[in-house]
């Protein structure tokens, strides 16, 4: 794929440009590096909701190969697995904690110089005075979240597009490694590259008259899928509750509450203006860039777009037992990323830059403190599982603040577990779309996805014929981060158990 047909006959190889690119800025290269590492080691653990059950349940697929997970077994799978994977065998060489604290940093890495270097195959520059947005959004909602396998995917699927952008049989050989690692990571990061670069392949091909009737038609498209789903009696789902114009990619910076939210309108307000002051209007020399790929650049945000106001935020089917969820909140990762790839083209300017680097002063300020108060959490409960006896079946109930997005913070619980006890609750075995699945009647997990959600929310009433339970909750209205146990009796729920004088 390539700019003109000139371009076509002997498209360059974009691992030499890259090569070319970190010999000649090796310094840059390297404290840009070094500083989107900070994150994943300024507390002992790195906290970013799912990734703790991550975590968790890497360590029964550690038991399962010992036969030590009774009702537990592996299936072979090979999407949405790459991190998982990594974490097994890794961890079974130094250790899960050890292995999580790397892997996450080479996802880091991948998904902050991945979405780099697809902003310079479109802009055909650095984009320098992006790189704290880049940054912001490396540990935005998605990673925050957990989504670790779908993130990865992003940073994979990016740097698969700076590669193919300009096109080539060279370029296509070296691409398609990393196009098998984002479908194992995650089936929409890979969804996403293949209409990405079918799109544009069409974009280029076609008379220029007719590229508008392409933007129709993806509109027209999502529209249909829109109107399946909502009329369709096999599918249940749930919109989103923000209105569709908020849903621009801007909302991946609103994190754990509300403060988080003027920090994105900021950031979205700073962007607006340099974009509009400095974007790529008719210019001339190293500055100017293409209107055609401009136009082009455009054109795929709308898509993005289109596809967040459009699609779902929770999708069930009769294909899993659990649900797809947070569809729409996700997907906006992928609009932040284009969006982005339109600012690249405004011309660079100091001032730009300086405005978007005190908005990520204030963004990883706001997560070190809140990431902080989770690493407490998470030191309570493993204070809180040490005095339990090994292999007690425990269920977390805990709820994040008022106005906190990242809302899985009792995941932090399954991974003080490791080790020690069983998160009964654990949602993946039985929602049918991931590595570890559970029989009916395993006395480590429940069966039923039903169950595991209700546990979670509170709202489960424990059976006679359920196994003895513990429930860790937070028991300090003052300080969320202070959690007790107590053991869990028939008719309890899960929200209001019965407490014993014994209780932690």
């Amino acid at each position: 794929m390539a700019d003109s047909p000139s371009r076509q006959l002997k498209p360059k190889l974009a691992v030499l440009d890259a090569a070319a690119f970190c010999r000649a800025r090796p310094v840059a290269i390297l404290v840009l590096s070094v500083l989107i590492l900070v994150p994943c080691f300024w507390h002992s653990q790195i906290e970013a909701g799912d990734l703790a059950s991550h975590s968790y349940n890497a360590w029964l697929a550690q038991l399962i190969a010992k036969n030590q997970a009774p009702g537990l077994y592996v299936v072979h799978q090979w999407d949405n697995v790459l991190f998982d994977l990594s974490l097994f065998h890794l961890g079974n060489l130094i250790g899960l904690h050890a292995a999580e604290k790397f892997l996450i940093s080479v996802g880091a890495l991948s998904f902050f110089w991945g979405v780099f270097a697809f902003l310079s195959a479109i802009s055909r520059r650095p984009p320098w005075i992006l790189t704290p947005c880049i940054g912001m959004l490396t540990y935005g909602y998605s990673f925050s979240m957990g989504f670790i396998n779908y993130w990865l995917s992003l940073g994979l699927a990016c740097c698969v597009l700076a590669i193919l952008w300009r096109g080539g049989i060279g370029n296509w050989l070296c691409a398609a490694p990393l196009a098998t690692l984002v479908f194992m990571a995650h089936p929409i990061g890979f969804l996403w590259t293949v209409c990405t670069l079918v799109y544009v392949f069409v974009w280029r091909v076609i008379p220029e008259r007719w590229r508008f009737t392409l933007l129709i038609l993806a509109a027209v498209f999502l529209f249909g899928i829109h109107l399946f789903v909502l009329h369709h009696a096999s599918f249940d789902a749930s919109w989103p509750d923000n209105p569709f114009y908020l849903l621009n990619g801007s909302d991946q910076l609103i994190l754990f509450g509300r403060r988080y939210a003027f920090l994105s309108y900021a950031a979205l307000a700073w962007g607006i203006l340099c974009f509009v002051v400095d974007g790529p209007w008719p210019l001339q020399g190293r500055e100017a860039v293409s209107a055609p790929i401009y136009r082009l650049t455009l054109e795929l945000y709308g898509i993005a777009f289109f596809a967040t106001s459009l699609l779902p935020e929770n999708l069930h089917s009769s294909l899993y037992a659990g649900w797809i969820g947070l569809l729409v909140s996700r997907l906006t990762a992928i609009s932040a990323i284009l969006g982005l790839a339109v600012l690249s083209c405004a011309r660079p300017r100091k001032w730009i830059f300086a405005g978007f680097l005190v908005c990520a002063a204030v963004f990883f300020t706001f997560v070190y403190q809140d990431t902080g108060a989770l690493n407490r959490v998470e030191a309570n409960a493993r204070r809180v599982v040490a005095s339990l006896p090994y292999g007690t079946r425990v269920i977390p109930y805990l709820n994040p603040p008022d106005g906190w997005r990242v809302e899985f913070i009792f995941h932090v619980v399954e991974r003080a577990c490791i080790g020690h006890c069983f998160s009964f609750s654990n949602y993946e075995p039985s929602s049918g779309q991931f590595r570890i699945r559970v029989c009916p009647g395993s006395p480590l997990v429940t069966a039923s996805s039903d169950d595991a959600e209700a546990m979670a929310s509170g709202d489960y009433i424990v059976q006679d014929s359920d196994p003895p339970l513990t429930v860790i909750y937070q028991c300090d209205d003052d300080d969320f981060t202070k959690l007790c146990a107590a053991p869990l009796h028939p008719g309890d729920s899960t929200q209001t158990p019965t407490l014993d004088s014994g209780d932690n």
